[in-house]
């Protein structure tokens, strides 16, 4: 089943930024970033200048995507986790929810297991927030960013 795009409201995108910002902190970690399925970077803290963040976020949808595919072939619904390991940065990846992705890029020289211990715990908070957004996206009577729109508008929209 394909996941329908996601809308983000400023208050939860805040909540999520801010998770992010302290797992950078807290891990230690030199990047920290969340990017949907597709590829989409959702929100990303820490030295995010010095790489292509973009590039990284679809590589790192392509990836999980792949090893998606050989969890299926073991009979696994999916691998909630995934580390690689290099020379100068090691590369943590968690599914939240199964719906988008943290990724955790820190020094080699710090412990894989303190870095998945922080990880977990933004993923729960994390978890939370793309609950109550998905209640949002499913409860009509929530303030929708397009509820203004009419078809007229549309029409109107499309008939210059």
């Amino acid at each position: 089943m394909v996941n329908p795009q996601m809308v983000m409201y400023e208050e939860e995108f805040a909540q999520i930024q801010r998770v992010v910002d302290r797992l950078v902190r807290d891990a230690p970690a030199k990047i920290v970033f969340i990017v949907d399925k597709n590829g989409q970077l959702i929100a990303a803290s820490g030295d995010i200048d010095n790489v292509d963040a973009t590039s990284l976020a679809s590589l790192t949808a392509g990836n999980v995507a792949a090893t998606g595919g050989l969890a299926k072939l073991l009979k696994e619904d999916e691998f909630e986790t995934q580390f690689h390991e290099g020379k100068n940065a090691n590369i943590y990846t968690h599914l939240v929810g199964n719906r988008v992705v943290l990724v955790v890029i820190f020094a080699s020289r710090d412990r894989l297991g303190f870095v998945r211990l922080r990880t977990r715990k933004a993923s729960d908070e994390l978890n939370q927030v793309f609950d109550t957004l998905l209640q949002k996206a499913n409860d009509p009577g929530t303030d929708s960013p397009f509820a203004e729109i009419t078809d007229e508008d549309i029409d109107n929209l499309f008939n210059d």
